[in-house]
């Protein structure tokens, strides 16, 4: 295996570990076997378990991002640009199960609340999202509430009608992402 073939290949297995098991149920010994590589391999990659799981989180976040705005309808009105943002949102995590299981692990654990109240507190950061609430507040399109508020009642329900499709408790089509994702932008507008 190359080099880069290896690394790739630990990211994988620690994504899938953890989405089984949790972070602490994913020790780096298991996650070099699932990996097909020596356990002093992973270090030569990354210098800790914490260095490892931050930069999974970081490479899911850069092909959300690239999810988000592909096609991004840029100077378009900002209902628009949130209904893309939250169609692509959608359509990335059920096509991306396990990346899906590792970010809900990620968000719900300590790892998640320091990188939420970075993205909240830290505005040098791209956040499209943030930016189309401010946007629109400013425009008084939306409802006037705290931007954490605002992503809770949007993008909170598309996380969770996401999880219900890859559990299989309802089927995601084109025609009720789009009318979920209106429903959660009605959530917030005034």
């Amino acid at each position: 295996m190359e080099h880069g073939d290896k690394r790739d290949a630990v990211m994988q297995a620690a994504m899938e570990l953890v989405g089984e098991h949790g972070f602490h149920g994913s020790p780096m010994a298991m996650i070099a076997e699932r990996a097909g590589v020596a356990a002093g391999t992973i270090y030569r990659f990354f210098d800790s378990k914490d260095t490892m799981i931050r930069e999974i989180y970081a490479s899911l976040e850069e092909q959300i991002l690239a999810a988000v705005t592909l096609d991004y309808p840029t100077g378009s009105p900002v209902r628009e640009r949130f209904l893309h943002s939250g169609r692509q949102l959608v359509r990335f995590f059920i096509d991306s199960p396990l990346q899906f299981r590792f970010l809900e692990q990620f968000h719900n654990s300590p790892y998640g609340v320091a990188s939420r109240r970075d993205k909240v507190f830290d505005r040098k950061k791209r956040n499209i999202i943030g930016d189309i609430f401010e946007e629109a507040r400013s425009q008084r399109l939306t409802k006037d509430l705290p931007q954490p508020i605002l992503f809770a009642l949007t993008f909170g329900p598309l996380v969770d009608v996401c999880r219900d499709h890859i559990l299989k408790f309802i089927t995601l089509d084109d025609e009720l992402i789009e009318r979920t994702v209106e429903a959660c932008w009605d959530a917030v507008r005034r």
